[in-house]
C-alpha cells in the first residue's frame, strides 16, 4: 500500500485503564475521524462490560470499526487484524476521513507496523489435542514439555501462558521446528509506506494506575460483568480454552461461576491479571521509541493527547494544503 496522504494515521496506544476512549473521542471532535479499534477483546459479540467496549452514543459519535465482528467461539488472529486494518485505513482515506488506530493489543500494533513472521495456520484439531492433555497434565507440565523442545521461546513464557504455549507446541507439532527458529522471515512485508504517528498514555505513577484498574473492575461488576458471563456460558459452545474467554476478567469469572474460587478470591485473581496485562503493555510501550508521551494520570491528559495530535495533523496539513 503506497502512502499518498500527507496526513500520517493517528496511533493512540496505552495499558488498560489509561483513558484511551475519552482521548479518542476529543480527538474526533477535532478532526474527521474513524477509529480502527486495536483491541483482541471488543472484536467478540455479547462481550460489551468486561471489554469496556465503546457505548452505543459513542459509536454515533464517531464511525468505530473491528467491533462485534466475531463470535466468542471464533478466532482472529494478527494477520487477520492487519489486513483489515490496512483495507480499513485506504476506504477511510477514500472517504476524505482521517484514521485513527486506537487501543491496547500491542501484539495487533506490532504486526502492523512491522509485518508478521511466516508461521503455519492453527489447526483446529490439534490444538484440541492440545488443550486435553493439558487438561490433563496442567499449563505447567506443558510448558515443561515446550522447555525440551523449544527452550528459547519457553524461557519468555509463564507457566500458565495457556494461549502461547499452546501456539508453540502447535507450530512444533506442525513443522518439527522450534517456533523460535522460525521467527526470522516474513509473510507479509513490514513496510506498506504508511506514516504513523505514536501517541501514548503512560502513567507517571504505576500505583495510580493500578487503583483505576481496581476501580473500573469494581464498575464492570456493578455493570452486571457476572450475567454478561453467564449468559456465556449458558450457550454451552464456549469454554476457557478459548480466546474470548481467556481474556482478562472474563477467565476469572467464568472460574467464580463454575465455583472453581470464591467472589473475593474472583476480584482479587482479575484485578492482578489486569495488573500483569497493564505492566507488559507498558513494557512493550516503552521500546518504541517514536512515540510521543503523555501521562494519562495527569488532569489535563486527553488535552494533552489533542495537543500532541495537532502538533503533527496540523503542521503536516499546513504544509499540504489539506483541509481536514
Amino acid at each position: 500500500m503506497a502512502d499518498r496522504s500527507p496526513l500520517p494515521i493517528l496511533c493512540l496506544m496505552g495499558p488498560t485503564a489509561a483513558g484511551k476512549s475519552a482521548a479518542t473521542l476529543a480527538l474526533a471532535d477535532r478532526w474527521p475521524l474513524e477509529i480502527v479499534n486495536v483491541d483482541s477483546a471488543t472484536i467478540y459479540r455479547g462481550m460489551d462490560i468486561g471489554t469496556a467496549k465503546p457505548s452505543q452514543e459513542e459509536r454515533l459519535r464517531v464511525p468505530q470499526h473491528l467491533l462485534d465482528i466475531r463470535d466468542p467461539a471464533e478466532s482472529f488472529s494478527a494477520g487477520q487484524f492487519r489486513a483489515e486494518t490496512l483495507r480499513l485505513i485506504a476506504d477511510i482515506r477514500a472517504r476524505g476521513r482521517i484514521p485513527l488506530l486506537a487501543g491496547g493489543t500491542m501484539m495487533y500494533f506490532k504486526a502492523l507496523r512491522e509485518g508478521l513472521d511466516n508461521l503455519p495456520q492453527a489447526d483446529a484439531v490439534l490444538r484440541a489435542q492440545l488443550n486435553a492433555r493439558a487438561a490433563g497434565i496442567g499449563w505447567p507440565a506443558m510448558h515443561a514439555e515446550l522447555a525440551r523442545v523449544d527452550p528459547a521461546t519457553a524461557a519468555r513464557l509463564s507457566p500458565n501462558d495457556s494461549q502461547r504455549i499452546q501456539r508453540a507446541l502447535e507450530i512444533h507439532a506442525l513443522t518439527g521446528r522450534p517456533m523460535s527458529a522460525l521467527l526470522t522471515g516474513q509473510a507479509a512485508p513490514a513496510d506498506t509506506g504508511l506514516r504513523y504517528v505514536n501517541l501514548s498514555l503512560e502513567p507517571s505513577d504505576r500505583a495510580g494506575l493500578h487503583v483505576r484498574i481496581e476501580q473500573r473492575f469494581d464498575a464492570m461488576l456493578e455493570a452486571g460483568l457476572l450475567d454478561e458471563v453467564r449468559r456465556l456460558r449458558a450457550r454451552g459452545d464456549l469454554s476457557p480454552d478459548l480466546p474470548s474467554i481467556r481474556c482478562v476478567g472474563y477467565r476469572q469469572v467464568w472460574g467464580y461461576l463454575a465455583g472453581e474460587v470464591h467472589g473475593a478470591e474472583m476480584r482479587g485473581q482479575a484485578i492482578a491479571a489486569t495488573r500483569q496485562l497493564a505492566k507488559r503493555q507498558i513494557t512493550w510501550l516503552r521500546a518504541l521509541p517514536d512515540r510521543l508521551v503523555v501521562d494519562c494520570l495527569a488532569p489535563d491528559s486527553t488535552a494533552r493527547v489533542v495537543d500532541a495530535a495537532a502538533a503533527t495533523l496540523d503542521a503536516s496539513r499546513e504544509a499540504t494544503g489539506d483541509p481536514r
